[in-house]
């Protein structure tokens, strides 16, 4: 099928954009590899699209002394090849290498895949899993930015915390403290393909944050309580995640479980972050 018809236009600044959204009726757009084939297929139809790409604020990185500010428009392959900061030393780069295929990667922005915020796809678990923030602006021309929790920012399955004039600017991203590990396991079918099961495990003592995150859930990641009980043995991922996620089915839950305990493994021989 093809796109139902649209006006377009390209935003040389944010408040452009910002102007642009005041109505409703149209929408953002920056590397279009969730959004075009939501178009072709009609399921949805805005009256305009609305080029940011290009926007300057947003494709800035800034480096902070406990965080990276990431632009929303900076791409998968900008993380994956090292142009822009990482703070994880190697964590963002390779869970960017990872995602679908370069042609993908090439276009795709981190920014435009949590503000679509598909229950599958990598930055969303990832980004929840690093404990970063979203930074969101909205459209009154005297609003300050406000920063939300990744936990919060995504509510539902492809359903955020933006208003209908906000705009995902940034995502924080805070720099791990050393010593700290990390690991992330997904499952696909095949290489390319969205996850059916995954798993995040970050460790990092020195500022107080343990945390398992599992998604492609078919909503938002979850985060497992008491994520310490699994690490030190005393409860199984599959006790863990019966608790956690109890609106899965079985089949689901055992593949589940079966992706926290390959994170499991991987945490144990996890090089340890040196800042």
């Amino acid at each position: 099928m093809k796109p139902a018809l649209f006006d377009f236009a390209v935003a040389q600044s944010l408040s452009d954009a910002q102007s642009a959204l005041l109505g409703g009726q149209n929408k953002l757009v920056s590397g279009n590899q969730s959004l075009g084939p939501m178009l072709n297929l009609r399921l949805t139809r805005p009256a305009g699209l609305v080029d940011i790409s290009r926007v300057p604020e947003l494709r800035a990185v800034e480096e902070h002394e406990n965080y990276v500010r990431f632009g929303a428009a900076v791409t998968h392959a900008e993380i994956e090849d090292g142009e822009v900061p990482d703070p994880t030393g190697h964590w963002m780069r390779n869970a960017a290498a990872n995602i679908a295929y370069r042609a993908v990667r090439n276009r795709g922005t981190i920014g435009g895949s949590l503000a679509h915020a598909d229950p599958a796809a990598d930055w969303v678990i990832v980004m929840t899993g690093l404990c970063a923030m979203a930074v969101v602006k909205g459209a009154a021309p005297d609003a300050t930015l406000r920063t939300i929790p990744m936990e919060e920012f995504i509510t539902g399955p492809y359903s955020t915390a933006l208003g209908p004039e906000d705009i995902l600017t940034a995502i924080d991203v805070p720099k791990p403290g050393q010593g700290a590990r990390w690991s992330y396991w997904k499952y696909t079918r095949q290489v390319g393909e969205f996850a059916k099961a995954s798993a995040a495990i970050l460790i990092d003592p020195a500022n107080n944050r343990t945390r398992i995150t599992i998604g492609a859930l078919g909503r938002q990641p979850a985060l497992i309580s008491n994520p310490e009980t699994i690490l030190d043995g005393s409860k199984s991922p599959m006790e863990a995640l019966s608790v956690a996620i109890p609106d899965q089915p079985a089949t689901a839950l055992h593949l589940h479980a079966v992706a926290l305990s390959r994170a499991l493994e991987q945490i144990k021989v996890a090089k340890e972050f040196s800042a």
